[in-house]
């Protein structure tokens, strides 16, 4: 995917508000999991999160936005802001059709929908917001970036949660290189922690009933329990590489050049899971061998029998302890569609900075892990080539390479 660049990040995550904050935080070690404060979860049997706490959307956005958005959509306004002042964009300044906004997402308006099925049966039908009819929708935050910056170039929303932004991302890609778009906002998020968002998220029996915030999420380890969920997400604004230069982008965080997504086969087949396919078709696409990878962001469920197979695939394709891995969620939590797009925007961090962030918390790998999980402390190293993989409930599988430019 040659001639497609990554000029402007936007993140918002339970540890970090803006790119710069969030980066530091991670570095540090910084934690955004703890407590559940948004609501009384002392009755339910995942008890921690990873809360977006300190974000003020009144701050942010027009007031006229307040009672039509969940706080999904509002983080999701606020991050594309920002990702269109780090890129230098200004959408009325290029053609309204060749601009687009590919979204990935999962959960949708959980809170929004929660308080207006409160309304239904508590106060009557004629209480319910109109703005339900899409506030709720997975699909809502294409719709609200494209609306508020005349963005009406192709949109998409892509639906296979963690892989998502992945996908997004790579088909974003595609349409730039094809010539379809000159730039595009991609990435995703999600805010599901609330009541009713929390009981859905608990049928996949994969979260950490671990109270305590500090070992709650640890994947990898021998001490696994699950995953922490958390909120949140990040943007990029992607262009073709000529727009960018045409216009004297202020800086280029990197390339797109490989993707591919698979799907692993139903239980009991007998057929292999399709993850270290999906990292070889991705290599493959770059035009890169496994030993050009400086480092790999790894999915980490954090359930044990999903670790060792996320391990197990990276050592088909690297081989044992072959290339620097790090899970930098342990600081937030699984994000959902938001997941891999703040991965993402870590790793062109990481190619930036030269420095890979350590997961924290984790403190040894389980019996017959061979991967070199970064731990502790950031490990600083010139990074040129940045794997991002994920993996989606019901068999998702993605995988992106991102390369310094130049």
């Amino acid at each position: 995917m040659t001639g497609t660049v990554v000029t402007g990040l936007g993140v918002i995550a339970p540890n970090g508000i803006g790119t710069e904050e969030f980066w530091a935080a991670t570095l540090a070690g910084k934690s955004g999991i703890g407590v559940i404060q948004r609501f009384d979860a002392s009755g339910y049997p995942v008890r921690v999160g990873g809360e977006v706490l300190a974000f003020d959307a009144d701050a942010h956005l027009p007031k006229r936005l307040m009672p039509q958005t969940d706080r999904m959509t509002q983080y999701a306004l606020a991050a594309a802001d920002w990702a269109l002042t780090d890129a230098g964009l200004v959408p009325t300044d290029l053609d309204e059709y060749g601009l687009g906004v590919l979204t990935a997402g999962g959960c949708g308006g959980f809170e929004f929908g929660q308080r207006e099925m409160q309304k239904l049966w508590g106060t009557g039908p004629e209480r319910v917001s109109a703005y339900q009819s899409f506030a709720w929708f997975y699909a809502v935050n294409t719709g609200q970036i494209s609306i508020r910056h005349g963005m009406r170039g192709h949109s998409s929303v892509f639906v296979s949660e963690q892989a998502g932004a992945l996908d997004a991302a790579a088909h974003t890609a595609r349409l730039l290189r094809k010539g379809e778009l000159s730039a595009a906002l991609t990435g995703g998020f999600e805010a599901s922690i609330c009541p009713w968002g929390l009981v859905a998220q608990l049928l996949s029996g994969f979260l950490s009933t671990v109270p305590d915030p500090g070992v709650a999420y640890l994947p990898f380890d021998a001490a696994a329990a699950g995953y922490v969920p958390g909120e949140g997400g990040a943007l990029m604004v992607v262009e073709r590489e000529d727009t960018a230069l045409r216009r004297g982008a202020a800086r280029i965080y990197g390339r797109i050049v490989g993707h591919a997504s698979t799907f692993d086969p139903r239980p009991g087949s007998g057929r292999p899971p399709g993850l270290a396919r999906a990292i070889r078709e991705a290599l493959r696409e770059a035009r890169i061998n496994a030993a050009d990878v400086d480092v790999v962001f790894a999915d980490a469920l954090g359930v044990p029998a999903l670790d060792r197979a996320e391990a197990e695939a990276l050592v088909q394709v690297f081989g044992p302890s072959a290339v620097p891995v790090t899970a930098p969620k342990t600081l937030t939590g699984r994000l959902y569609a938001g997941g891999a797009a703040l991965d993402a925007a870590t790793a062109l961090l990481c190619i930036r900075d030269s420095v890979i962030p350590p997961t924290v918390g984790t403190s040894s790998l389980a019996p017959g892990l061979d991967i070199d999980l970064v731990l502790d402390a950031p490990r600083e190293t010139p990074v040129r080539n940045a794997l991002v993989i994920a993996r989606g409930a019901g068999g998702f599988n993605a995988a992106m390479v991102l390369q310094r430019y130049g």
